[in-house]
């Protein structure tokens, strides 16, 4: 059964109120657009201060660009 199915599926099992809410919740992911999702990458960008972007990118680059041969 693909996500759409179980979706609608478990849409079916909900109480008047609760689809209500589902329905809501569906309309507004809908709704997010392009500028939305630009606008909220605006808000968040230059958060952290220079030290702050330096240190998590010497984070990232020590623990995350090797591969373990033993590892999954």
């Amino acid at each position: 059964m693909s996500a759409l199915e179980n979706i609608v599926e478990d849409l079916k099992a909900l109480p008047p109120a609760r689809l209500e809410v589902a329905a809501d919740f569906v309309h507004r992911l809908k709704q997010i657009s392009e500028e939305e999702r630009q606008a909220i990458f605006t808000r968040t960008s230059g958060s952290l201060s220079p030290e702050e972007a330096d240190e998590l990118e010497r984070v990232i680059e020590e623990g995350c660009e090797r591969v373990d041969e033993q590892g999954w």
